[in-house]
């Protein structure tokens, strides 16, 4: 986000990047407009961030969104797969009532839910298909109220309503939770029925394996979790 890829041709010809070894502020903000003119965005109060593989999201105080790093896939959602070295303003969000609450980067691809309660999406969940090149609403969680959302490498695990979502494209590695002898992969959100009955606060996704922190206030929902196998890595 300082206006430079970070790369230097060192001895013998070779290209190397720079670190930044101590924090450095991000200086600016921009939005571009139609006809390609470069504006500075001014009063960006940063409330949340998140990072992908190689892209970075920003949520300003006003329910804006900004992205930046490598353009490839259409994860910065700006409908051009051009990398962008400085925060750049995502458009769809930057209207009244339009605004986004929350954001999560995943590997390729990005998310944010809107003030109404929509989820967005934009980029690639499974690369050797089209590409999202700006945020569109995800249809299969229409109506849904998204707590909490995680990505892996290229699946994702919801917590919405008193259920759990998740779906991916294969290959995948049991991160999905819906239990053996059941398919492993889903191009289409489902819920995990693993999970039934057990509300989920908040989940967690790594490259391929899946956390989630379950409520567990009442009896009833304490009995429920007694129900579930018990992990033991000693007998794996």
């Amino acid at each position: 986000g300082h206006n430079s890829d970070g790369k230097f041709i060192a001895r013998a010809q070779r290209i190397e990047y720079d670190c930044e070894l101590v924090p450095r502020r991000v200086a600016i903000f921009i939005e571009k407009t139609k006809d390609g003119q470069i504006l500075p965005v001014p009063n960006v109060v940063v409330r949340d961030v998140a990072c992908g593989a190689n892209h970075t999201l920003v949520l300003d105080s006003q329910k804006r969104v900004f992205s930046w790093g490598f353009g490839g896939y259409g994860r910065l959602g700006h409908a051009e797969q051009k990398d962008e070295m400085v925060p750049r303003l995502v458009k769809l969000f930057d209207f009244p009532g339009r605004g986004a609450v929350q954001i999560y980067a995943g590997y390729t691809c990005s998310f944010a839910v809107s003030e109404t309660g929509g989820l967005f999406f934009w980029g690639a969940t499974n690369t050797s298909r089209e590409s999202t090149m700006y945020p569109k609403a995800v249809q299969d969680l229409c109506g849904w109220k998204i707590r909490s959302l995680a990505c892996g490498k290229s699946s994702i695990i919801v917590a919405a309503d008193e259920s759990t979502i998740s779906w991916g494209p294969s290959p995948t590695f049991g991160e999905l939770g819906y239990g053996d002898h059941k398919p492993k992969s889903s191009t289409a959100a489902q819920e995990v029925k693993t999970l039934d009955g057990i509300y989920t606060e908040q989940v967690a996704m790594g490259y391929s394996h899946s956390l989630v922190i379950a409520r567990d206030e009442s009896d009833a929902e304490k009995e429920k979790l007694r129900k579930l196998p018990e992990y033991n890595p000693r007998t794996i």
